[in-house]
């Protein structure tokens, strides 16, 4: 494996927002793109990505860094919640 290219990992969250106004919105940063939305809609992704992302520098790492656990305690302190598909409803 003298020739093996390092393999350089990359993270995105991708937020899409189902409701709409008849607006078209995008926003985009560093690592992460959010489509969709109203206004209320797309204003709620963005504060959530941002504060995740402030949490993820605070501890010193990148997205690319986290952890599944630790990536998912993350949204859980910023108000997100995993979705179940056994109760959608949650």
């Amino acid at each position: 494996m003298a020739n093996a290219k390092k393999i350089k990992r990359k993270a995105v969250l991708f937020g899409l927002g189902l409701d709409s106004d008849g607006h078209k919105r995008i926003t985009t940063g560093e690592n992460f793109k959010l489509v969709g939305g109203t206004q209320e809609t797309h204003e709620h992704m963005t504060e959530k990505v941002i504060k995740l992302n402030e949490k993820i520098k605070a501890r010193g790492k990148v997205l690319e860094t986290v952890s599944h656990e630790e990536f998912n305690d993350i949204a859980e302190e910023v108000g997100l919640k995993k979705f179940d598909p056994k109760n959608p409803k949650k």
